[in-house]
């Protein structure tokens, strides 16, 4: 019998959290996310040692679809550090808690400017209502000079989801 009210309990409470976590991707909702980029897990011919810090803004303009921009700084070991700056639209998978976003950024370092498209897939993990752990894995590609500067990497971020603020 107290196996069967741990049981219980485990699917009322995974029943609550699905009901919970899709109704964060209803069209209206704000988002915001601050994350750890790459995290000496990003590979291109360029770069050994790679960190960068991470900020996106986002909007629900339907259902399970984001229009997001991003602002990146990279600190690197071996190669000038870099800002990004970008825009991209992100697909929230409800059942799973997958997304798969695609967007551009416009990289800027010491002498070099450079446009990369880039695709994504990551995982939303929610520990709160409105607060998210946020893995994922992402492959920028370098339009000036893909040998070298297309890559690889890991996101790791929090995010917040709010009600519509208008």
């Amino acid at each position: 019998m107290k196996g069967m009210k741990k049981k219980l309990f485990m699917l009322f409470f995974g029943l609550m959290t699905v009901v919970s976590a899709s109704a964060q991707f209803e069209q209206g909702k704000l988002y915001a996310s601050a994350g750890l980029t790459n995290l000496d897990l990003h590979y291109n011919a360029n770069t050994k040692w790679d960190l960068g810090l991470n900020a996106k803004v986002g909007y629900m303009f339907m259902d399970d679809w984001m229009l997001l921009a991003e602002g990146q700084w990279n600190l690197r070991q071996e190669a000038p550090n870099d800002f990004r700056l970008g825009a991209g639209l992100r697909y929230h998978i409800e059942q799973n808690g997958l997304y798969l976003g695609a967007g551009a950024n416009y990289k800027h370092t010491e002498g070099y400017d450079d446009f990369l498209p880039n695709v994504n897939l990551g995982y939303t993990f929610f520990i709160s209502r409105t607060v998210t752990i946020e893995p994922e894995l992402y492959y920028d590609m370098s339009l000036k000079d893909f040998k070298n500067y297309s890559g690889l990497g890991l996101r790791i971020g929090f995010g917040i989801y709010l009600d519509e603020l208008f």
